[in-house]
């Protein structure tokens, strides 16, 4: 809405337009569980609405939207009246409104003493009531319309943490009000697997907790990760001796074994509100569950019986939002990037829009996919997610907005680097080229790999001076490292001869490896650290492997059908064998030797477990050294384990190997354990 207030006749129709757009975004919210817009746009179509009311009060009806929260209930569920309504909270979207309502307080409690607040993150899910008699859950509903919610009983019960009996003196009737929401890591979990089975795949978290609640077998929602966590009670009986404050009632809630956020803290004044604000924003992205914003309610309850309430929320208290983590958007177009392994990632260029304080013009598509599964079109305005350090996504298409010069999204036939063929392997979602090391998209990726650290560990040859020598023409392939010159790199901005001779030192270095590293360096799909090193322990010898068809690759521990299939196309391709072929011309060599069979291991039979920290090396690397020596290492410590090795911040695997008198290793032993072995 601009600064200018249209006339009566246009306000009217205005009002009319918004009843009907907000109506409808409630029953795809609150009904559907399918939401078409964000939230973000939402709020904002309901502040224009509430300033036509304000500005024309004869247009404020009972049906306003802004009158209610949510939608009516869906009749498949009984339907519950609340004895209390469960009304909703007013927004705060800055910190001139915070500050704002926290003025609007002192004027309602008739002091310029501060006032003290309870504040909490706002969890993005649905609102729930419990209704406990004698301590047993008698009851749970949703928060329908605030007067009106369904009986989701048989489901709620089925969440993990809410007691069905509470602990300790509880009234003898009492209604716990929270948030029923999906933990993040569960979040993601759910969605994977939906999508590896073909199912629904939740757009945000608070969708799948709403969705999970309104399913009418409870055998569904018990397969749902779903948590409960209070913000306060309503109903309560007289036998109940209430605390003074909000704060108090928190922890008698906590004494009745039902969750409070860990996060709950009191605020004595505004400045310490707005610290806790700004703490929460800054870890928003690092907790376990998904919050858009942080909840501020007046400590005092006598206070907040004085101050009441507006047609629709209390007026003690406020939910300050945070930037939205979604917005819409226009889809202006799809570049496809070519990565390290050539596969074809196609990435949608947006109209710039601020999305979680960032400014994003670019987000991921996965693959063709998921394309198809958003029904995107180039011109389509859809909804862009971003999580903290998540790259921004696409999350869903608003269709009615799509429009009719909407283009197709095509996967191209030829790769947009080097124009070689691209193809999609049967059962793979992702398409790639198959120029291999002639693509220059691939030959930088390939070269970085090549001189990583769990490669051929290249000291100095970093990211940056290796896209500087490929730009430069200095090399193509990864065997022309080791025909660089000093001076070659000297003449690299930001490098001298010093720099550069370290460099070339470092490549001459690196020709001394082992065969698990080069295997690995190659950049074979799917073969990382602990395959390679597998591989080695198999055949000895590059040879044998380069050889080897995929019966005798299958045979290796660790590789299965893709695995093997991929070995083999690798070795197939001619000019990979040429690669190889002047790498060892160049002077790239390790030792090789018949393979040991595992019975003549020096350490063949012995269990052991690895725990803590390591500073010499990684877990998975210790794990591989133990391995080449014939060791079985298991993730558990019992009675058959021979020794554990034990880190740094070693925790409870430590004490129950001391408490079984298994024999412990410090770093320092486990080192020299391997020397004695030969094992670097």
């Amino acid at each position: 809405m601009t600064d200018t207030i249209p006339d009566h006749n246009q306000a009217q129709a205005r009002v009319a337009q918004l009843h009907e757009q907000l109506h409808r975004y409630n029953r795809e919210y609150y009904q559907q569980d399918n939401p078409s817009v964000p939230d973000a746009e939402y709020d904002r179509l309901l502040r224009e609405l509430q300033q036509l009311e304000q500005a024309y009060p004869d247009l404020l009806s009972d049906d306003s939207p802004s009158q209610r929260v949510g939608s009516l209930p869906l009749s498949a569920f009984t339907q519950v009246a609340h004895e209390q309504p469960m009304l909703s909270l007013d927004n705060a979207m800055n910190a001139g409104e915070f500050a704002d309502f926290y003025a609007r307080l002192q004027r309602l409690a008739a002091s310029e003493q501060e006032i003290a607040l309870v504040c909490e993150p706002k969890l993005d899910g649905a609102a729930v009531s419990l209704l406990y008699e004698n301590g047993r859950l008698l009851r749970a509903a949703t928060r329908g319309d605030g007067s009106t919610g369904e009986d989701i009983t048989a489901n709620v019960r089925t969440i993990g943490n809410v007691p069905l009996r509470l602990e300790g003196e509880v009234p003898s009737r009492v209604e716990v009000r929270g948030e029923v929401y999906m933990p993040l890591a569960g979040f993601e979990r759910y969605n994977q697997q939906a999508r590896d089975n073909g199912g629904k795949v939740f757009a945000n978290p608070r969708n799948a907790a709403a969705g999970s609640l309104r399913q009418l077998d409870s055998r569904v929602t018990a397969t749902r990760p779903l948590e409960f966590c209070a913000y306060g009670v309503g109903v309560v009986s007289d036998d109940f001796a209430r605390p003074d404050t909000l704060f108090e009632v928190f922890q008698c809630i906590r004494r009745w074994g039902l969750k409070v956020n860990d996060e709950l803290t009191l605020a004595d004044n505004l400045e310490q509100a707005q610290q806790f604000y700004q703490r929460l924003g800054d870890k928003r992205h690092r907790l376990a569950y998904e919050i858009d914003g942080s909840v501020f309610k007046v400590n005092d309850l006598a206070l907040q019986q004085k101050m009441g309430f507006v047609a629709r929320a209390p007026r003690w208290a406020v939910a300050y939002k945070f930037p939205a983590v979604e917005q819409m958007t226009r889809l202006n177009g799809v570049d496809f990037q070519v990565g390290r392994t050539g596969a074809i990632t196609p990435v949608a260029r947006l109209e710039p829009v601020h999305v979680a304080g960032v400014m994003v013009s670019n987000a991921t598509l996965h693959n063709m996919d998921e394309i198809e599964r958003l029904d995107a079109r180039i011109g389509d305005t859809v909804i862009v997610r971003r999580a903290g350090d998540v790259i921004p996504q696409i999350v869903s298409v608003v269709q009615d907005m799509r429009p009719q010069d909407a283009e197709t999204i095509t996967m191209p036939l030829d790769c947009p680097v080097c124009a070689s063929l691209v193809e999609r392997v049967q059962g793979e979602a992702v398409a790639r080229c198959t120029g291999g090391l002639v693509c220059a998209a691939q030959r930088k990726e390939a070269i970085k790999h090549f001189a990583s650290r769990k490669a051929l560990d290249i000291e100095g040859l970093g990211d940056k001076l290796i896209e500087q020598l490929v730009d430069a023409d200095l090399i193509d392939s990864v065997d022309d490292l080791f025909h660089l010159q000093e001076s070659q790199l000297a003449a690299l901005e930001r490098m001298g001869p010093k720099s550069a001779a370290n460099v070339i030192a470092a490549i001459d270095a690196a020709k001394n490896t082992t065969l698990p590293r080069f295997l690995y360096a190659l950049g074979i799909r799917e073969v990382g650290v602990v395959t390679a090193q597998n591989l080695a322990n198999h055949f000895g010898f590059l040879q044998r492997i380069m050889d080897a068809d995929q019966d005798a690759l299958l045979a290796v521990n660790d590789v299965g059908d893709i695995v093997a299939a991929h070995i083999v196309n690798f070795f197939r391709e001619e000019h990979n064998r040429d690669t190889i072929a002047q790498l060892r011309a160049a002077g790239v060599d390790w030792p090789e030797a018949e393979p040991q069979r595992d019975e003549e291991a020096p350490l063949a039979g012995q269990v052991a477990v690895v725990t803590g920290t390591l500073s010499s090396m990684t877990r998975d690397e210790a794990k591989q050294a133990l391995q080449t020596l014939g060791v079985k290492v298991t993730g558990s410590v019992s009675a058959k384990t021979d020794f554990l090795v034990a880190g740094e911040k070693a925790g409870s695997k430590l004490a129950k190997a001391q408490s079984l008198q298994v024999e412990v290793l410090d770093e320092a032993a486990f080192m020299n354990l391997l020397q004695q072995h030969g094992v670097q």
